[in-house]
């Protein structure tokens, strides 16, 4: 693909900034929107390109806008809300939504697209702040296959692996899968952690030699030491697990699954915010078990 793509991205919180900056210095002309200006400026004077005072404006004109907010709310204000990305983009144009949404706005939005002439992909990541830093994220795709093998090149520049999963809503559907996983594996690893440590064993030890088995996993290879140090902040925060957690719930519901273990799981990072660890790293679950009078 040609490097001299136009591309737009809105949302530069701790994933939007550093992918839009691998954009730029994978050679396309970029042009950031942040609802705080001075972010957009700070980026701006990194990176080079340009920033807009609207979604509109940044929107306007370019062959691809990507996108990476909070939450449906947030995606709504900035696709087709007044001044929105929605009312600028041109006909043939593609929208890549890295936010990690419901399904439903997915379809709502990819439908909006579909009658005003452009490409919509619902495309969350996995992989954190380090992995968006890095250039490695994992991205999972939903919408129309031709628009995905046109993203794809784009995409390329921050992505380690991109999986195209189906129709619209496939790519929110396979995060809710992933965020499932992943509390699971964290409440794992907190009780394992606890466990040893209250039995008189060295928590480093432990981890060491049961990672190179069965029971390894990026989050004990990547968390296991922070944990038995009790630092928490950094990394993926507890309130937006919650907020998607609830996506899965919510989902569940629809389609009949059974989240038992991942209700409770909820429950215990609803815990964790009660005693005021919205912000602390996932995890942070391993504060409710671990006997605070032991070296860990």
């Amino acid at each position: 693909m040609n490097n001299n793509v136009t591309v737009s991205f809105l949302g530069l919180g701790v994933m939007g900034y550093p992918m839009a900056g691998h954009l730029a210095r994978n050679g396309h002309t970029v042009r950031v929107y942040n609802r705080t200006t001075s972010k957009a400026e700070k980026w701006v004077d990194e990176h080079g390109g340009s920033h807009a005072q609207t979604p509109a404006q940044a929107a306007d004109g370019s062959d691809f806008v990507f996108c990476c907010v909070g939450n449906d709310d947030d995606l709504r204000s900035v696709t087709t809300d007044e001044h929105g990305a929605f009312e600028a983009m041109k006909a043939g144009a593609i929208f890549v939504d890295h936010t990690t949404a419901s399904a439903n706005v997915a379809r709502e939005l990819y439908a909006e697209s579909r009658n005003r002439g452009f490409g919509f992909l619902d495309a969350p990541v996995s992989g954190g702040q380090a992995g968006a830093e890095n250039g490695i994220l994992t991205v999972m795709v939903g919408g129309d296959e031709d628009i995905f093998e046109r993203s794809r090149p784009v995409i390329e520049s921050y992505a380690r692996s991109i999986m195209f999963m189906g129709e619209s809503g496939s790519g929110q559907l396979t995060k809710m899968v992933n965020q499932i996983c992943i509390a699971g594996l964290v409440q794992g690893l907190s009780e394992g952690l606890a466990f040893g440590v209250n039995a008189g064993l060295d928590g480093r030890k432990v981890f060491d030699v049961i990672s190179k088995g069965a029971a390894g996993s990026w989050q004990m290879d990547n968390r296991h030491e922070t944990m038995l140090e009790n630092r928490f902040d950094f990394g993926f925060a507890v309130d937006w697990m919650r907020k998607d957690l609830g996506l899965c719930m919510d989902e569940a519901k629809r389609n009949g699954s059974d989240l038992t273990i991942t209700e409770i799981i909820d429950g215990y990072y609803g815990e964790i915010q009660a005693n005021g660890g919205n912000r602390h790293d996932t995890s942070s679950l391993v504060t409710r078990l671990y006997r605070a009078d032991l070296d860990r």
